[in-house]
């Protein structure tokens, strides 16, 4: 993205006219007149060149669907600033709970095969964890379950996930969050049926004796 230039409150407040009226190049204006700006605040929040791009379209996105609320008496440059420093922290808030959900939920370790284990109970340990793995995955729709290996145990970007599936990055990003939430929800599940049916036979024996 080349340097941006500046443009006086007049000029900003005539393209943003010209954008409500459907003027698509007066859109890519104001755009090339605060990417940078707005990119900077971004990458400042995720430290990552391609999650800052990847924020820095959805703020862009966002102030395109809130420019007809935009006071014009207001400055356009404080208000963008604003609109991308709220978002950033809603992003923040979003991936630190997601990621604290897959921490205490999955390993994604635990897909790996058992090599060069010493203690035989940990490499038990592992694979029983690695197959309750396996088995919420397949709870998962196809489409919730491509999503979440692509970007947790793959570790593949937004975009290249974007390009793998043919979606826009934002379809991605929220069957990412949802099928994390999914994923934590039927580990939860296929735990709690394990242990009912492993409690089952003990509370008949006791009844029976």
């Amino acid at each position: 993205m080349p340097p941006e230039p500046t443009a006086p409150t007049t000029d900003v407040n005539a393209l943003i006219e010209r954008c409500l009226q459907g003027d698509q190049q007066a859109w890519d204006a104001i755009v090339r007149l605060h990417w940078r700006r707005v990119f900077n605040v971004a990458y400042k929040f995720v430290g990552r060149h391609d999650e800052a791009e990847d924020l820095t379209q959805d703020v862009f996105l966002k102030v395109y669907r809130s420019l007809g609320t935009f006071d014009r008496r207001a400055n356009f440059q404080t208000w963008l600033i604003s609109v991308s420093r709220n978002l950033c922290i809603d992003h923040y808030r979003s991936v630190r709970k997601e990621r604290e959900t897959i921490d205490r939920d999955v390993n994604a370790d635990d897909l790996s095969p058992v090599s060069r284990e010493v203690n035989p109970l940990v490499a038990l340990e592992r694979r029983d964890l690695a197959r309750e793995l396996r088995r919420a995955l397949d709870e998962l729709p196809r489409a919730l379950r491509a999503a979440v290996v692509m970007r947790d145990l793959q570790d593949l970007s937004y975009q290249e996930i974007a390009d793998r599936l043919g979606l826009p990055e934002g379809t991605v990003k929220s069957r990412i969050n949802r099928g994390r939430h999914e994923l934590a929800r039927q580990i939860t599940r296929l735990r709690e049926e394990d242990q009912a049916r492993g409690a089952a036979p003990r509370q008949a024996g006791v009844s029976g004796a």
